[in-house]
């Protein structure tokens, strides 16, 4: 690790500064691994308060210019007023860090995880199995809120993976609705055209009937007038003869 850690709740004892071949203390199996269930190692191979502490709270390292520092987790013990301490740093923390009252929120998930990795300590400092425990409560949470997350990823990416099918489908609806409104102008074009192509031929046909009857009138008068002036040419020939 590059840098100095992060500042945390957990509380540790003063970085050492180690040489590039220093071996830390490794995580030890501190359960009952190969042994009967319900049976307790002899007391002379008990491990320590340290070993504990270092299986549960691993010793943090990093460089810093060219320099190898590890820091290892307090095996002080903690007073009421430590507590008290604690709860106010995580509250300033939590205001600081603008972390969210509620919802998903890593922040406020990384600041109640130190708080109780702290308690932790407490906790194993005065009894060791209690503090065993206490890791395997922490141990399934986490594995609880990472399936969780894991949950949630998949969801989101289906999500995603649906809204995007979504929006392909509607871009091809939307071009077939294009295409549907293109062809309503061009349909309702053709029928103003044709509607205006009726009118002219109404009004040319009213135009050609009028002509037609008022070509028939006259050609009626004229006949009525011709049969009129018959009619007295053939009463006067027959008065005259």
């Amino acid at each position: 690790m590059e840098g100095p850690p992060r500042e945390t709740l957990v509380n540790y004892d003063p970085p050492i500064e180690v040489s590039a071949d220093f071996i830390p203390l490794k995580k030890k199996n501190l359960g009952p691994a190969g042994k009967k269930k319900g049976t307790l190692p002899p007391m002379e191979s008990k491990p320590s308060t340290e070993e504990y502490l270092n299986s549960i709270l691993p010793p943090r390292e990093w460089t810093q210019e060219e320099k190898r520092y590890i820091q290892y987790v307090s095996n002080q013990s903690a007073s009421r007023q430590d507590v008290i301490t604690l709860k106010e740093k995580l509250d300033q923390k939590l205001m600081e860090r603008q972390a969210r009252d509620s919802g998903i929120c890593p922040v406020r998930e990384e600041l109640y995880s130190q708080c109780f990795d702290e308690i932790i300590r407490h906790v194993t400092i005065k009894c060791a199995e209690r503090g065993l425990l206490l890791m395997r409560v922490r141990d399934e949470i986490k594995m609880t809120i990472a399936a969780y997350q894991t949950l949630y990823q998949s969801s989101v990416t289906f999500g995603t993976r649906k809204q995007l099918q979504a929006e392909e489908g509607k871009a091809e609806m939307q071009e077939k609705k294009d295409e549907l409104e293109k062809k309503k102008t061009r349909l309702e074009n053709q029928k103003a055209e044709m509607l205006n192509k009726k009118d002219a031929l109404l009004r040319k046909y009213e135009e050609k009937r009028a002509a037609d009857e008022a070509k028939r009138k006259v050609e009626l008068d004229f006949l009525e007038y011709q049969g009129k002036h018959l009619g007295n040419f053939l009463a006067n020939l027959e008065k005259t003869g």
